[in-house]
């Protein structure tokens, strides 16, 4: 039986630090090392089966220093020793325990107990990305470039000014809106889109002060933004081109020192076109390989080295239409990237295939993806949001009902209504397209937002599963 490239390197749920309490040494062996060795057996049987009529060549495994390495280990990955430290109380000091946040979602989302809260935002049109600014905060962006604060306890909603960029800068064709929002690895920065959505703003957080407007740099729309470290991030365009930015100590100090709320204006280290693209869709930063991932709406895929900024190789997507959002699982070694009808996951060092997962609404089109753990969620064009569990290989099931999977479905929102409208949904039901989702710190909350799927319908979505 094959090994799932898929299945390797997948996170446990739980991690304790076993300690003797009285008397001997208490050991547990991670679940990995169990797993791993019961393959090796496996595979030396199978060895020994098919070499039974020829000794000529013998193989020995190294498993049998598994013994040595048994011994040396002490982290649990039972929940059963999760509860008894609770109890005893020693998960305070003196067992470390760690528990991952993907145990409660997985869990809430397969007892179908998320409930969704619509939040109404009044006329704004299309929400198109978000993040989680504390555990009762959400940052969103429209595309009528209003950046908006949700106090998701109140309901309450404050609009962020945007940043005015320098004078002379290209004048825009149409108003595109903030289509990213990134927030860097210290949380202390969040990058987004400035007044004119061809430049980059940058925010100090927690007081969401503005620090630096970024220009000169695009000459089209930014679709995309991710941060390299705490100072350096990448933007991408319309135009097909990447560009470089810095946010030094110096910028931050001369804000800090201002009576008033001030910014500086800067502009990109060094902008690069991307080969084999007409456009760059969306990208990520992989921290483990120190690579940048861009998808292009001509269906390729292409690996950037993030150290010199040089193009590495391009490689074309197993699906050629609508490819339109991306994310990575640096754990995994995992992209995914979503089309029309499929969610595709490749794998990050050779950008080859993994496995192709189809939408359960075909050509509903898939606009949002992100990893929680060891599950996927996808936003689709028709309101729904569904979860795959990378462990099964499959969309995570409910409990509640074996028949049918555990999924989440949007409320309609707002939407104008005219002509257009009612001709293209005359007899049809109307559902709007998941732009953006993302979970907060404890994974308990999943905060979902979009609009009309057509480009021209003006409209809006924002709800709060919980």
């Amino acid at each position: 039986m094959e090994t799932n490239r898929e299945s390797t390197n997948l996170r446990e749920l739980v991690y304790i630090r076993r300690r003797p309490i009285i008397g001997r040494s208490t050991r547990a062996v991670s679940s990995r090392i169990v797993n791993s060795k019961s393959n090796i057996r496996q595979s030396l049987a199978n060895n020994v089966a098919q070499d039974s009529k020829s000794c000529d060549f013998v193989c020995y495994s190294d498993s049998e220093d598994e013994e040595d390495l048994e011994k040396s280990i002490d982290i649990s990955c039972s929940f059963v020793h999760c509860n008894q430290n609770r109890q005893l109380g020693l998960n305070r000091k003196f067992q470390h325990m760690q528990m991952s946040s993907e145990y409660a979602t997985r869990h809430i989302l397969s007892n179908s107990m998320m409930r969704e809260y619509e939040i109404t935002i009044g006329n704004m049109n299309k929400v198109f990305s978000s993040q989680w600014l504390s555990h009762k905060q959400v940052l969103f962006g429209t595309k009528c470039n209003k950046l908006m604060v949700l106090d998701v306890t109140t309901k309450r909603i404050d609009q962020i000014p945007s940043l005015e960029s320098r004078e002379g800068s290209r004048p825009l064709l149409a108003e595109r809106g903030v289509n990213s929002i990134e927030i860097n690895p210290s949380k202390t920065l969040i990058t987004t889109g400035a007044s004119n959505s061809n430049d980059v703003a940058v925010y100090r957080l927690p007081t969401l002060d503005p620090v630096v407007v970024g220009g000169r740099g695009h000459q089209d729309w930014i679709f995309d933004q991710t941060w390299i470290d705490d100072q350096f991030f990448v933007s991408g365009s319309r135009d097909g081109s990447i560009s470089l930015w810095r946010v030094t100590d110096e910028m931050l100090a001369e804000m800090a020192a201002a009576d008033l709320p001030k910014y500086s204006y800067m502009e990109p280290l060094l902008t690069k076109a991307c080969k084999q693209a007409d456009k760059v869709r969306a990208l990520c930063y992989n921290n483990r390989t120190q690579e940048i991932a861009v998808i292009s709406p001509n269906h390729y895929i292409h690996c950037w080295n993030a150290l010199n900024m040089k193009q590495i190789m391009s490689k074309k997507l197993p699906h050629q239409q609508e490819n339109c959002c991306l994310s990575v699982d640096e754990d995994c070694q995992m992209y995914a990237v979503g089309s029309k009808s499929h969610t595709d996951l490749l794998d990050s060092r050779s950008l080859q295939s993994i496995r192709k997962i189809p939408s359960r609404n075909g050509g509903c089109g898939i606009r949002s993806v992100s990893f929680k753990g060891n599950i996927l969620t996808i936003g689709t064009g028709t309101g729904l949001i569904l979860f795959w569990d990378l462990r099964a290989n499959k969309f995570l099931e409910s409990t509640i009902n074996s028949n049918r999977v555990a999924q989440l479905k949007a409320g309609r929102g707002w939407v104008k209504r005219d002509d257009s409208f009612l001709e293209r949904y005359e007899g049809s039901k109307y559902m709007p397209a998941i732009y953006t989702q993302c979970y907060d710190s404890s994974g308990t909350r999943l905060f979902a937002a979009g609009g009309p799927l057509q480009n021209s319908q003006m409209g809006n979505y924002v709800g709060l599963f919980q």
